[in-house]
């Protein structure tokens, strides 16, 4: 059997011409590789220290008393409620053996309404800016020889308004008493009006500024 050899260039030229062919039919990637990030580690979370000074917080407004000390009654009404008055902190005491124990709830102004289309200042004679304190009454003892004659008679008070006015002559304190247990305002339920009377006499303690 004959057997037709190549010379070797010839062998070589092909062998270069099929590695050209497989070159050009597979396609090349020239993208640039993709980095990889890894991802940001937690943020370090804070443990509070035990013995750290605590955090000082605001505290409350606090509410000051208009006046504070010893008045005359100033007309009828309030001679026969309480007589001579004194106003306290926490309570009002009349001459009469009545006693009111308070809680201070509101500072208001004579311009506010304590029931609907009622105001402080038309009612104590002040003015719309008149500041006026407003205290719940929290327990009553009546006065001991005319239990009627509380500032509600037989109905439990349920606040007591107070404004202090400077004259020439001295301090005039007005005050009202109402009945009701919603706090005074234009819209609360089954608010009235008691009483309205005026005391007179410097303060025996002034009023913290």
């Amino acid at each position: 059997m004959n057997r037709r050899l190549f010379p070797a260039p010839t062998v070589l030229a092909l062998a270069v011409l099929a590695l050209a062919a497989c070159s050009q039919g597979a396609p090349v990637n020239t993208a640039a590789p993709q980095e990889t990030t890894a991802a940001p580690p937690p943020p370090q979370q804070s443990v509070p220290d035990p013995d750290a000074d605590p955090v000082a917080r605001a505290s409350p407004p606090t509410l000051t008393p208009v006046a504070l000390g010893i008045f005359e009654p100033g007309n009828p009404v309030a001679q026969a409620t309480t007589g001579k008055l004194t106003i306290d902190d926490l309570e009002l005491k009349g001459e009469n053996g009545s006693l009111y124990k308070t809680e201070r709830v509101a500072i208001v102004r004579g311009g506010d309404q304590y029931s609907a289309g009622q105001t402080y200042g038309a009612t104590m004679q002040v003015e719309a800016s008149q500041t006026v304190e407003l205290r719940r009454v929290i327990e009553q003892v009546p006065p001991k020889e005319t239990p009627a004659n509380a500032f509600c008679g037989t109905v439990p008070t349920g606040f007591i308004a107070l404004a202090k006015v400077s004259e020439s002559t001295g301090d005039v304190v007005k005050l009202m008493a109402l009945q009701g247990s919603d706090l005074p305002a234009a819209t609360a339920q089954g608010v009235g009006l008691c009483a309205s009377m005026f005391y007179m006499g410097k303060t025996a303690e002034k009023a913290p500024a």
